[in-house]
């Protein structure tokens, strides 16, 4: 961003948007000025945080994690949040003619005028649009080359269980839950503010923070060409940074934000359990969001009640990485039936396992019926789904297919993957032939209006998973695969998406890269790469240049089998999952062994040990672990 950009002042952004706003495709997603957003008296205020979401307002309005920090920072007297998201290619390219800088949509402040500036990544794919923010923002993008004038970066999100691939371009990360490490560090700001010191010293400060990784205060060490070991440089850096967990549920945040344009998901968005006890064993979310709590069904309905009077909206969605394992989950159902049945409000449980999805909930939601139904078997075959530990028969499947086609549903869409290991073409195979199954039930309940959607992504080998010593399939072998299927389901009532190959590796090489990763991302942005998850940015070619350009092997680093007992570059972040359980886990798989819900029987994942004392002090939190008592 030019230089000329960096000073304006919110006033001389606002004559620049007049100019340039009407020339850009959806105009509403750079305003600001929605119901329900909140603007401070920004010269009062000591802490200035802005929350960026690294991709396009569509996409980040509907992200649940920033909303609740928004929520909490601004209830606090001494800080305020303001949102900013990626600007589209057009907005982009506008923006860098007019010399105009990224601004927050509350009060058009430059990016520089921030305190703290906080990134959402719930993607690996986002990394490159991280570095086009900053830069378009007039920052630099790496954390060595910043004074201690600059805003302080943070990132926070799924995708930073392994940070390491953009570590140089972030001054610290939030590992876990952010509920009270957002507190926590906006503290430590302020302390150091006062305290007039360096930039080091505030990285000393945040090291100290539970949950809180400096990558500056750690060096990667390499022997022949492999990751070896990480160096602590500092006596305030942990020699493991554990993840940061929030011991109690806070209340949901209710008074959302609304937009003015359509999002990808316009409802009432309620979390109400978090974690998930299933064991999954592709499943990183799974295993990084143990252990399990549920909000209490009196709080989601006021929480509800609070929400829709506050937004307006008309449909909620009942929000955790499986809303049909919420112990209470046909309870809730009926009662919000009860309570908002009659306003024409709808009820969307958009993570439903098909083990505990009932006739009784389908008929619970029979008031808010749709078209499409989604069920997620993940694997055609018994066996894969033994070897992913989704024990679901094909015959159980079946039958909650009929039930659901027989209550008027005319579409069930079906997710699975291709690529995971173990994997032969038979069971790709399998795939297809479990679709034509699930239609001639539909065909058997309701005729020729049955349908089955199919999304059908590939395998991507992520950290703190079973599977995170597997290697991912290659191009040719999912091309391969892929064809399989498209030749398999030509008939009518069809319909198959599928994922290019070529954007399943550049989730692979960012989700298990070192530090080294980071120069393939600064090199691939400087070449023009952002937007990478969408198919009118990503450019494959690119990538490739980039590693050919620092001198990397992408392919070493997702195409070989790793040694169960080799070190692994994200070792120092800890999930409070072990290794030793991991490991063994990933032994099961290739035993095709299950590992039943550990909602009946721990088998000491680690989370226990780690959480007891906490979870004596906070009584009233419902844990799904039986042996915390």
């Amino acid at each position: 961003m030019n230089t000329k950009a960096k000073n304006l002042t919110p006033q001389e952004i606002n004559r620049r948007l007049e100019r340039i706003l009407p020339t850009v495709t959806r105009p509403g997603r750079y305003t600001g000025g929605e119901l329900n957003q909140v603007v401070k008296d920004w010269a009062r205020i000591p802490v200035k945080v802005a929350l960026a979401f690294p991709d396009i307002y569509d996409i980040g309005m509907s992200n649940l994690g920033l909303a609740i920090l928004y929520d909490i920072i601004n209830r606090r007297a001494d800080a305020l949040a303001e949102r900013v998201y990626a600007p589209w290619m057009d907005m982009e390219a506008a923006m860098r003619a007019a010399h105009l800088p990224l601004y927050s949509l509350e009060t058009h402040h430059p990016l520089r005028d921030f305190d703290i500036i906080g990134f959402t990544l719930p993607s690996e794919t986002l990394y490159t649009n991280l570095l086009n923010m900053l830069a378009l923002a007039g920052i630099p993008l790496r954390a060595e080359e910043r004074s201690a004038d600059e805003p302080l970066i943070i990132a926070g999100g799924h995708a930073v269980f392994n940070p390491e691939p953009i570590a140089p371009f972030v001054d610290a990360f939030a590992i876990g839950e952010g509920e009270d490490v957002i507190n926590e560090i906006i503290d430590t700001y302020r302390a150091w503010k006062r305290a007039g010191t360096s930039r080091r010293d505030l990285w000393e400060r945040l090291a100290r923070v539970w949950g809180v990784y400096v990558p500056a205060l750690y060096e990667p060490v390499y022997e022949r060409g492999r990751f070896l070991k990480i160096e602590r440089l500092s006596e305030a850096a942990p020699p493991q940074v554990l993840k940061r967990i929030v011991p109690v549920l806070p209340p949901p945040p209710t008074k959302l934000v609304v937009p003015y344009i359509d999002t990808v998901h316009n409802r009432l968005a309620i979390e109400i359990m978090r974690g998930c006890t299933r064991g999954c064993r592709y499943c990183q979310a799974g295993m990084i969001t143990r252990p399990v709590r549920e909000r209490p069904v009196e709080e989601i309905i006021a929480a509800i009640e609070e929400g829709l009077r506050a937004t307006g909206y008309e449909e909620v969605g009942l929000l955790s990485l499986s809303s049909t394992d919420y112990s209470h989950a046909l309870e809730l159902v009926r009662e919000v039936n009860r309570r908002f049945g009659k306003s024409g409000v709808s009820i969307s449980l958009p993570s439903s396992r098909i083990e505990t999805f009932t006739v009784e909930l389908m008929d619970a939601l029979e008031v808010t019926r749709r078209s499409g139904f989604t069920l997620a078997p993940e694997a055609g075959s018994e066996r894969m789904r033994r070897i992913i530990n989704k024990p679901i028969s094909s015959e159980q499947l079946l039958q909650i297919a009929g039930e659901i086609y027989a209550r008027g549903w005319t579409t069930i869409k079906l997710y699975f993957m291709i690529g995971l290991p173990h994997e032969r073409m038979e069971d790709v195979q399998a795939i297809a032939d479990l679709a034509h199954a699930v239609l001639r039930e539909g065909r058997k309940r309701i005729g020729k209006r049955a349908k089955v959607h199919l999304g059908v992504s590939t395998f991507v080998p992520k950290v703190d998973t079973p599977f995170q010593w597997a290697p991912a399939d290659t191009v040719e072998s999912i091309r391969q695969k892929q064809k399989l299927l498209r030749d398999s389901l030509r008939g009518r009532g069809f319909k198959l998406s599928l994922n290019r190959p070529e954007e399943t590796m550049l989730e692979a090489w960012l989700s298990r890269g070192d530090r080294r990763m980071a120069d393939a991302v600064q090199r691939a942005w400087e070449l023009g790469a952002h937007f990478d998850a969408w198919r009118e940015g990503f450019e494959y070619d690119l990538w490739l240049q980039a590693f050919r350009d620092v001198g990397l092997d992408p392919w070493d680093y997702i195409h070989r089998q790793r040694s169960l007992d080799e070190p692994l570059p994200w070792e120092h972040i800890s999930p409070a999952v072990s290794k030793r359980f991991l490991a063994l886990d990933y032994r099961w798989s290739e035993a095709e062994r299950i590992r039943p819900d550990c909602r009946n029987q721990c088998y000491a994942c680690g989370i226990l040990p780690t959480f007891r004392d906490i979870r004596r002090a906070h009584p009233g939190d419902v844990w799904k672990c039986p042996e915390v008592r």
